[in-house]
């Protein structure tokens, strides 16, 4: 199979690495593995330990990143304290974005596709003028070879799949880091609903959970920001990137293999074409059901509800 072309414009990548030395090596052997790669400048942000227990991980993280080649420029940023995973992405995505226009994110748990640069690349470069497109996701859930035939090679479908994305400078610069007023804005405009997938699956949970301070995450932010913007998020019909932190190592993650779709990697390239710039109602009805089923039961929510109460 010939490889695709590649557009000569290639966005920066942003990698974003803490503790988990062989999450990151597998991350970078496939990264170098792609199209692209060669030519490409990668930025690492190696966050500092927390404390004395993850202090010899990130010490070994960094001595690997010091081995690293296979890249057109690398450079590695070393926090001198502790950023967290949230502050860590903010920072650094607002860093290239200012300086480049636009950026390829990756975190220290993403295996992708060889075609996955090329797709972000082509993608980016196609819909940089259109101030809609607000976000480029290598990553869609998994679906049969039934539902398949129901989505084009690529669609838009509203929300932020963070692994594995890119953006531009002048969708960024809309990013809300207040989840309270994220959430009073999107009930203020009557859009709570259709923010919770019709109530099928509470991203506003999370929301809420960031607004009491119960968690400090970015990605729920960041789609929210895009929501309220009515912003459009494209889409491959098959993920190009494969989350390998669903092994209970992650910052939040837990382990969970319902996410990872059968047809990674795909065997072609991405095919993409301008399409109508409208979500995808096929896309959203998949996503809808796929997420319904992440749900807790309805018990279990409320006495999840219950104890919040109390306490």
């Amino acid at each position: 199979m010939n490889s695709p072309s590649v557009t000569t414009d290639l966005s920066p990548i942003a990698l974003f690495t803490y503790a988990r030395p062989e999450h990151t090596r597998r991350t970078i052997e496939a990264l170098k593995a792609n199209h692209g790669a060669a030519d490409s400048e990668l930025f690492i942000f190696s966050d500092a330990a927390k404390n004395a227990a993850t202090a010899d991980s990130v010490q070994a993280v960094r001595g690997y990143l010091r081995t690293i080649t296979g890249f057109k420029g690398i450079e590695i940023i070393e926090r001198e304290r502790n950023f967290g995973l949230a502050d860590s992405i903010v920072d650094g995505v607002s860093t290239l974005t200012g300086r480049y226009g636009r950026v390829i994110v990756l975190e220290d748990d993403i295996v992708t596709a060889p075609t996955f640069l090329s797709f972000m690349n082509q993608a980016l470069t196609l819909y940089t003028h259109d101030q809609a497109v607000m976000h480029i996701s290598g990553y869609f859930f998994p679906v049969t070879d039934t539902e398949a035939t129901v989505l084009p090679e690529t669609f838009f479908y509203n929300q932020t799949s963070c692994w594995g994305w890119g953006t531009w400078d002048r969708a960024w610069q809309h990013y809300r880091d207040d989840a309270a007023g994220l959430l009073r804005d999107i009930k203020r405009y009557g859009r709570l609903r259709e923010f919770d997938m019709e109530n099928w699956f509470r991203f506003s949970s999370t929301l809420r959970a960031n607004a009491a301070g119960r968690q400090r995450t970015w990605a729920i932010k960041w789609h929210a920001s895009v929501f309220l913007k009515h912003g459009l998020c494209l889409h491959p019909r098959y993920s190009l990137t494969h989350n390998i932190g669903h092994d209970g190592s992650g910052t939040h993650g837990q382990p969970d293999e319902r996410y990872h779709d059968l047809h990674f990697p795909p065997t072609n390239p991405v095919t993409i074409e301008r399409g109508e710039l409208i979500e995808s109602r096929a896309a959203r009805l998949l996503a809808r059901t796929f997420l319904a089923q992440l749900q807790p039961p309805l018990w279990h929510r409320v006495l999840t509800h219950l104890r919040r109460l109390l306490s």
